[in-house]
């Protein structure tokens, strides 16, 4: 059976991105995103739900996003979803997690004309 990992955010970022450098020079980020859904309940009120979502960054993209975004920064982020699985230290139970790995992305939001520019250079 064939098989597809796609994954399209946006959302705002939940603090600022975590970065990192390998003993290779590869560049790491980690940063959270959070997402928010509106809709109608049966009973007609208007209600929200915010999802938030661990991305992995790597690489050039991971630099930029380090560079210029910050808590509260807009991003529209193309990915795949990964499971990151473990063993917990203190229980030995095992402990899994899903989580999204960047690929491409846009910044969104507010800015200057040079946030613009730096949206076209990284859409993928």
């Amino acid at each position: 059976m064939a098989s597809y990992n796609k994954v399209f955010l946006m959302g705002n970022l939940t603090r600022d991105p975590e970065k990192r450098v390998t003993p290779d020079n590869l560049t790491i980020v980690k940063l959270g995103l959070a997402v928010n859904r509106r809709y109608t309940s049966r009973d007609g009120e208007q209600r929200e739900e915010t999802t938030f979502v661990d991305i992995d960054a790597f690489g050039r993209q991971a630099d930029v996003i380090a560079q210029y975004c910050t808590k509260g920064s807009g991003l529209f982020v193309e990915g795949r979803l990964r499971l990151d699985t473990w063993q917990d230290k203190t229980t030995g139970e095992n402990r899994s997690k899903l989580g999204v790995v960047l690929e491409n992305f846009q910044f969104v939001g507010g800015g200057s004309g040079g946030s613009r520019r730096r949206r076209q250079l990284f859409r993928g």
